[in-house]
This record gives structure tokens, C-alpha cells and sequence, in this order.
């Protein structure tokens, strides 16, 4: 008897892991196939290189845009569907409880209703080209269902795509690439811990000039302080998130070898497993759009037209303020004009393999209740704080502008454009034949008073927005006299700009580097610009290492750390000691500095700038007049903890060993077996200061942001251009095109995807 059941146990076993097995080949895309797409007017033909990167090949551009959402969903559709239900507050459907800190902020910000609100708003070709994509991504699902990715075997069958759903992208990185609500936040949870100037000090400005005259705050009471720590503990921390930053720069025709402009960008973002961006060529009789896509976005979001190049970095702007509102009751709040009711409405979570989640949401004339994402039931007791977020009010017409880029013919067509794309405030860099022009695209708030740094008094509206900055009130660049136009997430206004865009900026590092190595030399050809994307040189460590090197050389194993930054020239190469041994040293002496001013870690995570600053003179008084004794309790603690995990000898470490880029699967990397899998790890150079960025973890030395993209353009043959995505096209992890792009993005290698040969056959051809 025990005999036939265990025989049977085996034979259940057998089946159940021949039925996975089956679905998940099943759910790799076959190689060829003819499928019909609804509403086509004419077939459209798909064509892949030897890396999965497809040429669609169709009569207009709504057949295009059918097309891509095809391709989206079928190398791509968990990451579609993770997307939408993330900016929806929806995870938890899929995850359970793990994930409700996530979708309570995203129900009590509205994305979802900001969204749908929005797309009734647009004009009717974009509405059009955006149902299209739908109908593209509908057909893999109607076509596959349950197989339609893998992950899909265990969750279930994806919901069908809704044409409004593709705002949802813009949404979120209009969130993610301005924090500036955190740092309000974090600024508050400090106050009475420290004095306002050192709590300044954490975030030191770009200039000086950033409007003290307008920066008019109140007391601040205890209760308020423990509110905002209370709120930064509550809010969910994002697996791999890290200051938003990119890179791009271009060079007019009288700085290339190729007789027009040259140009450059390399947006920086969370890794992941698939990466943010498709690669994809797009052909139609009346345009050629070649670059990087986004799944769910139904346009090139950087790229080139054939005519004009363009890509975009974060510009940093503040348009993101927390109000501190003076309730009156749980249903009423104060407002100049008198008492005013809260908007209220009711958000359902439904948890997997939990009760459904009632979740009260009150928003107020400024913004959402955010502090309520504390208390389920909006019953908390305390002050009240409310944000308001400018990609989430009225207006946002991205997705208009983003397809009016994609048709410009020039540079001021693309400057045009700008402020349409108002999801997110970026930094818009364009060249076309003859010209090269940067633009502040979307809209900044303006402010009756104050400069937005720190959350402020809602019932007297002494600091609320009344109206909006926008266009050619904002930066913009066309042509300047040097010839050259470069970012990398520094100020943008120069000193005494008349629209204030805000007071915390990223350090000018990247941007230092990228003006050194144009100035190098007269003119730039295109490889110049390739080398210049993996350049691993850290100004921030070559400003530092001058004032390191005057400490006294400590003894035993830190010494010998020590004697080998003497002549190091601050490169963060992979195969070298040095870089570990600073960024180690860096990171132990700035925990040493906040546990010494007794600032919680969890509420203020100081970048670079803020250890430039305390090794300044300026900022000596952080450091109780024992800057060297620090440095070198710092750098013993570095190295001893270093020296458990890569040995004794210090000239045996390696950066690229304790620096890999991880690029892991949002749902799989928890699954025991199944992460390995999933996930790319290569070794890699640079760090969060190189133009090759890199960002490591906050717990690790693992990198897990940077440049997930790179194009570089010339303007005088486009077809000529060249691009790189991390880790692969497919999404699909048991595809060898998951990750095979990996090794040639680390290595700072590129892709043409000029015009394919006449009569290369279709793999995938969609009818009518």
C-alpha cells in the first residue's frame, strides 16, 4: 500500500512539474507567426536583429502604435501589468500584504484618477494612437492569456490594457523624479532636533542665491516633527530606488568631425530585470522613429525622427510642496476663506490571501492627506499634512507632447513642445541639422511666498501656488556662443533666474567631467561621445583625495589602505582596489558624522555634496575640530569590515567584485530557487559620481541605478547613430535575450539600427 502511494505521489509530482513546464514553454514568444489585430488598415511586418531588437514596418502611424503595444506585450507583459497596478495601488492583489504601504500612498495620491481625468482632456489623435497600442496589447492577451508571460502561470490571466492606462508611466515618473515632498518631509522630522542652518547644511546649495528672502517658515511644533518622522517610516521604500539623475550633452558643427551636431544622452534609473527601456525602429511612408521606447508608451520617448535627436534629464525643479493644514474637525479643515469640508472617498485594496482593505482617503484644496496613509480608517489623530504635486492637478497633456516631439522637423519645433510634456519637469536637449537647444519642458509652480523647501502653514494660503511658469518663462538655451550644451542634473537657472525652480540641486560632478573631456579637445567625432557615456573618472573623489591625503597614516591594515589612494587618480575602474576602499571609507565617516549629530539614518541620507561640505572649511563644525581623528576611525572600521568579506591584503581587492550591476526581477528575486534565474549580475565600473553612473545600494556596494540607456546621435547621417539598453529586450527570463545585452552595455559597446536590406524577411506579420 505505502508502495502504490508513493508511486503515485511520483506520478502527481511528474505531472505537475510537466504541466509548468509546458506553460512556461508555452509562454516564450514563438519565432514566427501571423496574427490579425483589429482596426489595422493594412498589414504591418516585424523584423528582429540578432539582439530582439524589431523594425515595425507599417502604412501610418496608428498601425504603428498597434504595432509596438503588440511587441510591449509580448517581450514585455508582466512588466506592463506590474506597471499600471503599482501606479494604480493594485500590487497587493498580487503580492498580499507586503506590498500595502505601496498601494496606500498610490490610492491616497490619486495617480489612477489623475490619469483618467487627463486622458478625457487630450486631443483626439493622440486618443487615437493611444487606443491603437491598447488594441495591440489586447491581442497578445487575447492571444495568450494565462501564458501570456510566465509570471501570469502562477498570478492568473492579465486584465486587458485600457487606452488611459498609458499615462500611468508618465505619472509615476513625474513622482519619482522629483522628490522633493520627501525632502520637506525629512526636513521637518529634523526640526527641534537641530538648528535650521545645520539642518540646511544636509542639503547644501548649488549657490548661494537660492532666495532667502522668500523662505519664510514659523515655528515648528514637537507634534508636527514626529508626524513627519512617523510619515518617513510609513512610506514604503522602493527595492533599488536612488536619486534620479542622466546625462546628456551636444556639440554644434563647428565641434564635430562630421560637419553637423553631435549629441548625447544616457537617462538614469532603478535596474531592473527587464530594464525600463525597449530598443525599437518604427517605419512608416511618412517617418522613421528609432530609439528608445517605453512599455506602456505608445511613442519614441528618446530618440530620433530621421531629422531631429532629442533625450531629456531630470531638472530637479521643486514643483511638490507638504501643507500643514489646521484641522477643525475630522471632517473640516481651515482654509483664508473659512472652514471647508475634506473631499473624501473611499479606496478598496483587495489583498491576496487577506481580508479587502477599506482605505478613507480626505483631500484637501492643496493636495491629498498624506499623513492619513498612517491610519487606514483616516480617524488619526495629530496635524494634518497635505501635498501638493503639480503632475497630479489638471492640465498634464504629456502624451500630446511627447507625439509632438516625435513629428518635430527642428530644434524650436521640439522647444514647441516642451511645455506639453508636463508630467515630469525635464531638461529637453535637442539638435537637428543645423542647431543644437535645450528646454525646460512642463510647468513649475509659483509660489505667493517661500521657496518650497520645507512644508509650510495651509490655512492662511501666505505660500499657496497661484499660477504656473511655463515655456520660454523657463530655461532655455538655442545655439549659445560656446557651441556646447551639457547637463547632468545641475542647476539649470543661472543666479537671480526671475522664476524661482527651486533650492536643492544635484552636485556638478558628472557635469564637470563631461565640460573637461569636451574641452579636451576642438572637435568630437562620434566615438569620442561613445568613450565620454563610460568614463569613470570621479571628480568628487579627485576634489576629496588632496584633503584625505593630509590625515597622519594610520597603522596596521588601514595603512596599507591607506598608502594606496596616494597616487590613485580618482578612476573607479573595476580591477582596481581603490575605489572600494574609498567608497567604504566615504560611506562609515559619513554614518559617523550623523550618529555624532544624533540625525536618524532613516530620515536623512546626506549625498556627496554634504561630505564635500563638511571636509571644506565651511563645514568644519560638523566634524568637533577632530577631522582627522574621525577620518581615521572611519577608515579602520571601513577596511576591518572590508577585510572579513575580501581578504587581508588590500591590494587584492577589487571594485568590480564587491560592485556588480544587478539587474533582479521585481517579483521573482523573493522566490527561493527562481532569483538566480531571473537575475543579471555583472561586474562593473564607476560609481555616483562617474559619467558612467552607477549607483550603489544602500546597504551593499551592489550597483542598482544607472544608465539603462544610452544613444548617441549624428545629426549629419542619424542612420549612423547608436544605442545600448541594460539588460536585454525580453522580459521573458528563460530567453537568452533577457540578459545577452548586458556584457556590451558594461563594456561600453552600442548598436546601430540603421536601415535594415530591402526584402529582409518578416517574423511577424499582424493583418487586418
Amino acid at each position: 500500500m505505502l508502495i502504490l502511494l508513493a508511486w503515485g505521489v511520483l506520478a502527481l509530482l511528474i505531472l505537475v512539474i510537466t504541466g509548468i513546464g509546458s506553460m512556461l514553454w508555452w509562454s516564450l514568444p514563438p519565432a514566427r507567426m501571423e496574427l490579425r489585430i483589429a482596426g489595422l488598415s493594412a498589414p504591418a511586418n516585424i523584423d528582429f536583429d540578432t539582439h530582439a531588437i524589431p523594425r515595425i514596418q507599417a502604412q501610418n502611424a496608428v498601425d504603428a502604435m498597434a504595432a509596438l503595444g503588440f511587441l510591449h506585450a509580448r517581450d514585455r507583459m508582466f512588466q506592463l501589468d506590474l506597471m499600471r497596478r503599482a501606479a494604480s495601488g493594485r500590487l497587493s492583489e498580487i503580492f498580499g500584504g507586503e506590498t500595502l504601504s505601496l498601494d496606500r500612498q498610490m490610492r491616497t495620491l490619486g495617480l489612477a484618477q489623475a490619469a483618467q481625468t487627463d486622458f478625457s482632456a487630450l486631443s483626439l489623435e493622440t486618443r487615437i494612437l493611444m487606443d491603437a497600442y491598447a488594441r495591440g496589447v489586447n491581442s497578445w492577451i487575447d492571444l495568450r492569456g494565462r501564458v501570456a508571460a510566465p509570471e501570469f502561470i502562477w498570478l492568473g490571466a492579465p486584465e486587458h490594457w485600457q487606452p488611459w492606462h498609458s499615462l500611468l508611466w508618465g505619472k509615476t515618473m513625474g513622482m519619482w523624479l522629483s522628490e522633493n515632498w520627501r525632502t520637506e518631509l525629512s526636513r521637518l522630522a529634523l526640526d527641534g532636533m537641530l538648528p535650521r542652518e545645520r539642518i540646511d547644511e544636509l542639503w547644501p546649495p548649488a549657490t548661494p542665491d537660492h532666495r532667502p528672502d522668500r523662505t519664510t517658515y514659523g515655528a515648528v511644533t514637537p507634534e508636527q516633527s514626529a508626524v513627519a518622522r512617523a510619515l518617513l517610516a510609513a512610506l514604503p521604500m522602493i527595492p533599488g530606488h536612488a536619486p534620479t539623475a542622466s546625462n546628456e550633452w551636444a556639440v554644434d558643427a563647428r565641434h564635430s568631425q562630421t560637419g553637423a551636431p553631435l549629441l548625447a544622452g544616457d537617462p538614469h534609473l532603478a535596474y531592473s530585470a527587464p530594464g525600463i527601456w525597449y530598443l525599437a525602429r518604427i517605419e512608416t511612408p511618412a517617418q522613421v522613429l528609432v530609439g528608445a521606447t517605453a512599455p506602456g508608451v505608445p511613442a519614441m520617448v528618446i530618440g530620433h525622427n530621421g531629422v531631429i535627436a532629442w533625450t531629456f534629464t531630470t531638472t530637479a525643479a521643486d514643483v511638490q510642496d507638504v501643507f500643514i493644514e489646521t484641522e477643525i474637525d475630522a471632517n473640516t479643515y481651515q482654509t483664508p476663506d473659512g472652514p471647508r469640508p475634506y473631499l473624501v472617498r473611499e479606496e478598496v485594496i483587495r489583498v491576496r490571501g487577506q481580508a479587502d482593505e477599506i482605505l478613507r482617503v480626505r483631500t484637501t484644496r492643496h493636495g491629498p492627506v498624506i499623513s492619513d496613509i498612517m491610519a487606514r480608517d483616516g480617524t488619526r489623530q495629530g496635524p494634518v499634512l497635505a501635498v501638493a504635486m503639480a503632475n497630479l492637478l489638471p492640465g498634464d497633456r504629456s502624451a500630446d507632447g511627447l507625439l509632438a516631439l516625435n513629428a518635430a522637423q527642428t530644434v524650436e519645433e521640439a522647444g514647441a513642445a516642451a511645455p506639453l510634456i508636463s508630467a515630469t519637469v525635464q531638461n529637453l536637449l535637442v539638435a537637428d541639422r543645423a542647431h543644437i537647444g535645450l528646454f525646460v519642458t512642463g510647468r513649475v509652480p509659483v509660489r505667493r511666498a517661500g521657496d518650497g523647501s520645507r512644508p509650510v502653514a495651509g490655512a492662511d494660503g501666505r505660500h499657496d501656488w497661484i499660477g504656473w511658469a511655463s515655456g520660454s518663462e523657463l530655461p532655455h538655451y538655442i545655439d549659445p556662443p560656446s557651441g556646447r550644451l551639457v547637463n547632468a542634473n545641475e542647476r539649470i537657472a543661472p543666479e537671480n533666474y526671475p522664476v524661482f525652480l527651486g533650492r536643492d540641486w544635484f552636485g556638478d560632478w558628472r557635469a564637470r567631467r563631461i565640460h573637461t573631456l569636451l574641452n579636451a579637445r576642438n572637435t568630437h567625432g562620434l566615438d569620442d561621445f561613445v568613450r565620454m557615456q563610460v568614463d569613470t573618472t570621479s571628480n568628487f573623489a579627485q576634489q576629496l583625495l588632496p584633503v584625505l591625503r593630509t590625515m597622519p597614516a594610520p597603522r596596521g591594515l588601514a595603512g596599507v589602505a591607506f598608502t594606496l589612494l596616494a597616487n590613485w587618480d580618482g578612476a573607479m575602474a573595476m580591477d582596481r582596489p581603490q575605489p572600494l576602499i574609498f567608497n567604504a571609507w566615504m560611506r562609515r565617516f559619513r554614518r559617523l558624522v550623523l550618529e555624532a549629530a544624533k540625525i536618524p539614518t532613516n530620515v536623512v541620507s546626506p549625498a556627496s555634496e554634504f561630505l564635500a561640505f563638511v571636509l571644506s572649511p565651511a563645514g568644519a563644525h560638523w566634524l568637533n575640530n577632530d577631522r582627522d581623528g574621525l577620518l581615521a576611525h572611519a577608515l579602520e572600521q571601513a577596511v576591518a569590515e572590508l577585510a572579513v568579506q575580501y581578504g587581508t591584503d588590500p591590494a587584492s581587492w577589487r571594485w568590480g567584485t564587491a560592485h556588480p550591476s544587478v539587474f533582479a526581477h521585481p517579483f521573482l528575486r523573493h522566490i527561493p530557487g527562481l532569483a538566480w534565474l531571473s537575475t543579471v549580475r555583472i561586474a562593473s565600473p564607476g560609481d555616483a559620481s562617474t559619467i558612467n553612473r552607477a549607483t550603489p545600494a544602500g546597504d551593499s556596494f551592489e550597483a542598482v541605478h544607472g544608465a539603462g540607456y544610452r544613444g548617441v546621435y549624428d545629426l549629419a547621417n542619424l542612420e549612423r547613430s547608436r544605442f545600448m539598453i541594460a539588460p536585454g529586450q525580453s522580459g521573458h527570463w528563460l530567453r537568452h535575450h533577457a540578459g545577452d545585452l548586458a556584457p556590451l552595455w558594461r563594456d561600453g559597446q552600442m548598436l546601430e539600427l540603421g536601415a535594415r536590406a530591402a526584402g529582409t524577411p518578416a517574423t511577424l506579420r499582424l493583418t487586418p
